[in-house]
């Protein structure tokens, strides 16, 4: 029997990366999906990227994965967010063609080589001592060195439309029933979570003289490093809204909504709630938007973002026709609410990797987190890793301080969730430093180094940083004196008075001048791209920012450098309660970084852990020397 490198469970987000990665790694992959022709649907709304999510999109492409190069391929509207904010946390997305997107996928995976796809269902992950060894499925049993899961949604997944509920992993599929019950025997944590979707309509029947138009950004850039231009053809979004007939609607039908009635058990997504939440509990609102996004340049389909809902089809029916300019519309399929089954997330090593189970990786929305780009970014790390260890290289760990792909595996795999994870630029400590736009920059020494960036890109990159740090040196060293001639130049541009010789960095700082308004203060600009200054600019106007979180970080990093000794027994520690001696004894954290972010784990008790840890090295010293 043929022997994989690798096997990947699933074709969605995670799914694809993982794959990808692995067989670029050099791995001979397996993958495993209901439907061939379903690989990296987009089971949702049309689009990637938007805030945080674009960091992670670009993350994933600078070590080579799919999801930015999908995207740009599929787009048909590119906005920026946060345009009227600064350039540090701006974020970029994209309304794509769902075919196109699908189609696209599809070919990249079996294109590339060195993966096999084979429709099958995967019942479960052959175990023995304690490693994952393989799969077995409906069509029998296939040996790996490494597995991943990444089964989306379709883990015992239950689709509600009313008090109508029947298993599938998405409308028209099956769940993925047998491989649940298989972890469900083994100490995964498992609970479940709910998300939904909205209903499609059908764009010929709609009337968008009155809805708002939202154009795409004309000079927005693709997303991909990768990709030299975007799609010329570019179409608008529309807006419009709920009203208060639509919220009495949703509020006389609440007696059949399965979510309000106690039948969706699972845990809803907070920040993205559906129709029947937002009525309830943002009453006093008067509307809601919604956001009528096409769904290809070739398809009637339209996705009315914002009426997420799982009501019955009658109750959805009525509702829309209540909003303005969906009086007449046509549903081509209703919208529905869909729980699925996740693991505790904290039951995986930093590497995605089973703590319990060697071999096995878990990625995706079966770790709790919701969102393309979220699950894209965790199957790239489980890819990366399934890979080393099938080739027995050391592990590969994404910092949390580098990049949005390490602040997410990190809070998974370290805090776990109580709803499903949406990642947001806040919950990073250095959301300044680490962004979207220098992305490439972070990382690009990582992604070479694992073999995912060929040497050309490789020198291209770190030519570009050299530039950029060259100029950035330069202009430091460079001073502009005061006189009448500059003087009137910066009043001109709304900018105050030199009285002082000033540093051209210095002057970058200001809010009115750009690294070409330069060359009108007498500076001579280095030939730089747009990319090239834009990062200057950046680096410059953020720099007392950026370095105060970077002082925040190194405090942060002298405790969170403290490991725990691996045969340490918390028993042994007098002032700890019983309840937190079993939760460290439980999870085994490595640092006091890992032990902080257990629930329940408070200061005190760190810093009794501290003390312990600082006796136990002084005795291991003590007797060394004694030696």
């Amino acid at each position: 029997m043929k022997r994989f490198d690798v096997i990947v469970v699933g074709a969605g987000h995670a799914g694809i990366e993982a794959a990808y990665t692995a067989s670029k790694m050099g791995c001979s992959v397996l993958m495993t999906t209901f439907n061939i022709d379903n690989i990296g649907k987009l089971s949702c709304n049309p689009a990637i990227g938007g805030l945080a999510k674009s960091h992670l999109v670009k993350e994933v492409d600078i070590f080579g994965g799919l999801i930015a190069r999908l995207a740009d391929r599929a787009a048909i509207q590119y906005r920026i967010l946060n345009r009227s904010k600064g350039r540090a946390v701006r974020a970029t997305r994209a309304q794509v063609g769902r075919v196109q997107y699908n189609l696209a996928a599809k070919k990249a995976i079996l294109d590339i080589g060195g993966i096999e796809v084979l429709e099958a269902e995967a019942e479960s992950v052959i175990v023995k001592n304690n490693k994952a060894v393989g799969i077995s499925t409906n069509l029998g049993d296939f040996l790996g060195k490494t597995v991943v899961l990444c089964p989306g949604t379709f883990l015992d997944g239950l689709v509600h439309i009313g008090f109508r509920n029947f298993p599938q992993g998405r409308m028209g599929e099956p769940a993925s029933v047998k491989l649940y019950g298989f972890l469900k025997k083994l100490d995964f944590g498992i609970k479940h979570f709910k998300t939904g979707t909205c209903p499609r309509l059908d764009r010929s029947t709609l009337d968008f003289s009155c809805m708002q138009e939202q154009k795409p950004d004309k000079n927005a850039g693709p997303f991909s490093f990768f990709s030299k231009s975007v799609n010329k053809k570019q179409i608008s979004c529309y807006i419009t809204f709920t009203n208060s007939k639509t919220h009495r609607i949703i509020k006389r039908n609440l007696k059949y909504s399965p979510l309000y009635q106690g039948v969706i058990k699972g845990k809803s997504v907070r920040y993205c709630p559906s129709l029947e939440d937002k009525i309830v509990k943002f009453s006093s609102k008067p509307r809601h938007q919604i956001f009528i996004e096409p769904e290809g340049l070739d398809t009637i389909e339209v996705y009315p973002n914002g009426i997420s809902n799982s009501l019955p089809y009658d109750a959805q029916y009525e509702f829309i026709h209540s909003i303005e300019g969906l009086e007449s519309a046509r549903i081509i399929k209703p919208g529905y609410g869909i729980e699925h089954a996740v693991i505790d997330a904290r039951r995986l090593l930093p590497t995605l990797e089973s703590k319990k189970i060697k071999n096995l990786f878990f990625a995706g929305q079966i770790n709790g987190t919701t969102g393309y780009e979220e699950a894209a970014a965790q199957g790239l790390a489980a890819g990366i890793n399934a890979a080393l260890k099938a080739r027995r290289k050391p592990p590969y760990v994404f910092s949390r301080y580098n990049s949005f792909i390490g602040l997410l595996i990190d809070e998974l795999t370290s805090k776990g969730t109580d709803e499903p994870y949406r990642m947001f630029t806040s919950r990073s400590e250095l959301r300044l430093s680490i962004r979207q736009d220098n992305a490439f920059l972070r990382l690009y020494k990582d992604a070479h180094s694992l073999g995912l960036m060929d040497k050309k890109t490789f020198e291209a990159i770190r030519d570009k940083d050299a530039r950029i740090k060259k100029e950035m040196a330069r202009l430091k060293k460079t001073k502009l004196f005061p006189s009448a001639k500059i003087n009137t130049v910066l009043k001109k541009i709304g900018e105050p008075c030199l009285k002082s010789p000033v540093s051209f960095y210095d002057l970058l700082k200001r809010p009115n001048i750009q690294y070409k308004t330069l060359a009108k203060l007498s500076y001579s600009p280095a030939e730089l791209d747009a990319v090239e200054f834009g990062q200057i600019e950046i680096e410059a106007k953020y720099e007392g920012f950026i370095k105060r979180e970077k002082a925040q970080l190194r405090e942060i990093e002298r405790i969170n450098r403290v490991k725990i000794p691996a045969e340490i027994n918390y028993n042994n520690i007098s002032g700890l309660s019983k309840e937190i001696k079993e939760k460290l004894s439980a999870y085994r954290p490595r640092t006091l970084k890992e032990a902080f972010n257990i629930a329940g784990v408070t200061a005190a008790s760190i810093s009794l852990l501290l003390n312990h840890i600082s006796r136990l090295n002084k005795t291991a010293g003590n007797a060394f020397q004694n030696r």
